[in-house]
């Protein structure tokens, strides 16, 4: 991304944040992460999933019956995009921190402003009305829209590209999910 552009997405940012604009993940109501210390296998791992390695310690939670269904929907829906295995990495990785890859809808006190659905996208902000942002194709095209606009997302650190489009407010959170993210599609591109 070229500097004056990166200033540019910085400055609105900040100006977000500071404003209390700001999508950032819900934590109130998420249980704690289990921290795995072993190494987790990858069926195919190479650059295409993680072209950088993880950064820092990772995290992983087991997945019930829906949040699988609703990692197949971004792969799924990253499919119809077009777009590669590493954008489902980046999407994954991105829902599991902001909601678990649970299709939140409101959660009244520990709601984060208005935000909805995976990736806890704003209707304020934007993103969609409530019912298109609780439905896992609608806002994984959203999230991808978002993604394919960042200059270079292929070859940034996962963190990096997903906070460019959440504007976070806990931007190095995303890079702990990368090595689950990469192993759900690891084992679900192609079934």
């Amino acid at each position: 991304m070229n500097t004056m552009l990166r200033k540019s997405v910085l400055g609105i940012a900040g100006l977000a944040f500071t404003g209390g604009v700001f999508a950032g993940p819900i934590a109130a109501h998420a249980a704690e992460p289990v921290h795995s210390t072993k190494p987790v296998a990858v069926a195919v791992q190479g650059d295409k999933l993680i072209p950088h390695g993880v950064q820092g310690a990772q995290s992983k939670i087991d997945l019930n019956d829906e949040q699988l269904a609703n990692a197949k929907a971004i792969i799924a829906a990253t499919k119809k995009a077009g777009l590669p295995e590493r954008a489902a990495v980046i999407s994954i990785a991105t829902s599991l921190q902001e909601s678990k890859l649970e299709n939140l809808g409101h959660l009244g006190d520990a709601n984060d402003h208005d935000s909805l659905g995976l990736f806890q996208q704003r209707p304020s902000s934007g993103w969609g009305t409530p019912e298109q942002i609780t439905n896992p194709e609608y806002s994984t095209l959203a999230f991808l829209k978002g993604l394919k606009q960042v200059d270079g997302w292929q070859d940034m650190p996962l963190t990096e590209a997903a906070q460019t489009v959440q504007v976070s407010a806990y931007p190095d959170a995303y890079a702990q999910w990368e090595q689950q993210a990469a192993d759900i599609v690891a084992h679900n591109w192609n079934s």
